[in-house]
C-alpha cells in the first residue's frame, strides 16, 4: 500500500513529534492560495481548512499553516479536512508581510535547500541578492544561488563571480531551461524526500526552471515584456511537486517586496563574511567603519578591494533589522495584552 506521507518527505524525526488521539492524523501542506490549502495524508490528497479554535488562538500570521508545514488534522464527512495544530517548523523562509503591517509572513517551511533564483538579465540585482541571502542563511536550510537564463547574456562568467563576491562561500549555478544547460548540476540536491524552495522576484523564471526540472508543463508560463526582458508575474500561488527522483519541488510566487524579519547577527555574518573578517582587524572594537583611524573595511574601499555600495547595504540591513526587531518589540506586548483579555474572558 502507498504511503503517501513518505512520498512528501516523512522521516522518523517527524512522526516521533507528532502528538496524534484516536480521530486524528499527520499531514503535509503541499499548496495554500488566500487560506485555502491542500493535504497530503497516508492515503492521499485532500483539501482542507484551518479550525477556528487555531484561527482563534493565532497571533499573527506565522501562526497560520505555511506550505511545506507538518500538521495535526482531523477528516469530516463530506468536507474539508480540519487543521488542528502546526507542528514545529525544522526550517522557514521568512519575510515581512508586504506594506506598512509590522507582521511575519512564512513562505516557505520545512525545507532542506533555498534556491534563490535570479535571472542574468535585467533582474540580475546584486543589492537585491543580499537580501535573499541574509534571509536564507536565517531559515535554517541550505541556501544556493541559482542563476536563469544564462542564454540571454555575454557575461555569465563575470556575473558569477560577482555573485561569488557578494554570497561568499555559498553554491553558484548558471543554467538555462531554453539551452538545456545546467540541469545535471541541480537534480543532486532533489534527493528523495528533500524538499527544494524556489524563491525569488517576479519575473525570475522559477515556473521555466521548475517545469524543466519537472519535466512537465505544470506550473504555467508568459512570455517576457517586451523592451525590458522581464517576465510576467504568472504564478500566484504555493504548491509542493515530486521530481521523478522522488525529490520535492516548492515553487512559489514572485516577490516583488522583500524586507528582512528578526534576523540574528549570524546571519549577518554569515551573509557578510568579507565585513566581518575585515573588521576583526580594525583598529578599534567598536568601530562603525566610517571616519575612525585604523578602519579595515575603509582601508579595503580604498584600495579597491571592497566595493562601497556593499558596504553601504550592510549598514542598511542592518538598521532595517534593528527597525523591525523595536516594531515587534513594540506589538509583542500589544499581543500579550490581547491574550491576556482573551484568557480572563474565558
Amino acid at each position: 500500500m502507498i504511503n503517501y506521507l513518505e512520498m512528501y518527505g516523512l522521516t522518523d524525526r517527524i512522526r516521533n513529534t507528532a502528538l496524534l488521539s484516536a480521530n486524528t492524523q499527520l499531514a503535509r501542506v503541499i499548496g495554500e492560495q488566500k487560506e485555502l490549502y491542500r493535504v497530503v495524508t497516508e492515503d492521499g490528497l485532500h483539501s482542507a481548512e484551518v479550525t477556528g479554535k487555531l484561527r482563534f488562538n493565532a497571533v499573527s500570521r506565522a501562526d497560520f499553516p505555511a506550505v511545506g508545514d507538518w500538521i495535526v488534522c482531523r477528516a469530516v464527512a463530506n468536507g474539508p479536512v480540519l487543521i488542528e495544530s502546526i507542528l514545529p517548523r525544522f526550517s522557514q523562509f521568512t519575510r515581512k508581510m508586504a506594506g506598512v503591517t509590522t507582521d511575519a509572513q512564512v513562505v516557505a517551511a520545512n525545507m532542506d535547500t533555498v534556491f534563490i533564483v535570479m535571472a542574468l538579465n535585467h533582474d540580475f540585482n546584486l543589492r537585491r541578492l543580499e537580501r535573499y541571502v541574509t534571509l536564507a542563511y536565517d531559515s535554517n536550510a541550505a541556501p544556493v544561488v541559482v542563476l536563469t537564463k544564462a542564454d540571454l547574456t555575454d557575461h555569465v562568467s563575470e556575473q558569477i563571480a560577482a555573485v561569488q563576491e557578494t554570497a561568499p562561500g555559498m553554491p553558484v549555478q548558471a543554467v538555462s531551461a531554453v539551452a538545456g544547460q545546467g540541469k545535471d548540476a541541480l537534480l543532486p540536491y532533489f534527493q528523495t524526500g528533500q524538499t527544494v524552495v524556489l524563491l525569488g522576484s517576479s519575473g525570475a523564471g522559477k515556473s521555466t526552471l521548475a517545469n524543466w526540472l519537472l519535466g512537465a508543463q505544470v506550473q504555467a508560463t508568459k512570455d517576457v515584456r517586451s523592451g525590458d526582458d522581464h517576465g510576467k508575474h504568472t504564478t500566484t500561488s504555493k504548491e509542493i511537486f515530486r521530481l521523478p527522483t522522488g525529490g520535492l519541488l516548492m515553487d512559489t510566487p514572485g516577490m516583488r517586496e522583500l524586507q528582512l524579519w528578526d534576523t540574528d547577527e549570524t546571519s549577518f555574518a554569515q551573509s557578510f563574511q568579507d565585513i566581518e573578517a575585515l573588521a576583526q582587524n580594525c583598529r578599534f572594537r567598536d568601530c562603525t567603519h566610517e571616519h575612525e583611524p585604523g578602519c579595515a573595511v575603509q582601508a579595503a574601499i580604498q584600495a579597491g578591494t571592497l566595493d562601497p555600495h556593499r558596504l553601504a547595504s550592510y549598514r542598511k540591513l542592518q538598521r532595517e533589522s534593528a527597525f523591525i526587531a523595536r516594531q515587534t518589540a513594540q506589538r509583542s506586548k500589544v499581543l500579550e495584552h490581547r491574550a491576556n483579555k482573551r484568557r480572563y474572558a474565558n
